[in-house]
């Protein structure tokens, strides 16, 4: 049973760091894409950044652009989520998700997702 683990969340205070890692298990293939979607308390879960196993990236330019960084470990099947500059609105839940074909924007396509992990911006 395949098994997404995030880490790396907690409160932040505005212009800080975090950097989130999720971790894939209980698969015996890797995934050919994975990525990190995001949800605000009263909001919609919203796409952050995707990265495919090239090494091949996508990001929110809107939300994130120049401030977030994704990269992947393919051996370890770990995905991170490097995030700069940190802004009060940045404040959500950050899921992880990955899929075993495709490359995407669309949450629909994804296989398996984490659980989630809190990042909270605050002075």
């Amino acid at each position: 049973q395949v098994k997404l683990v995030e880490s790396g969340g907690g409160l932040v205070r505005p212009g800080g760091a975090l950097l989130l890692s999720c971790a894939a298990s209980g698969g015996t293939f890797s995934f050919n894409a994975m990525a990190w979607f995001r949800q605000a308390p009263g909001k919609e879960r919203e796409f952050v950044a995707t990265i495919n196993w090239k090494g091949l990236s996508i990001y929110n330019a809107a939300s994130v652009k120049g401030r977030f960084t994704i990269s992947r470990d393919n051996a370890k099947n770990t995905v991170y989520l490097q995030m700069n500059s940190l802004k009060p609105e940045d404040t959500a839940i950050y899921y992880c998700a990955a899929r075993r074909a495709g490359h995407g924007l669309n949450e629909d396509n994804y296989d398996y997702w984490g659980q989630g992990t809190q990042v909270t911006v605050s002075s």
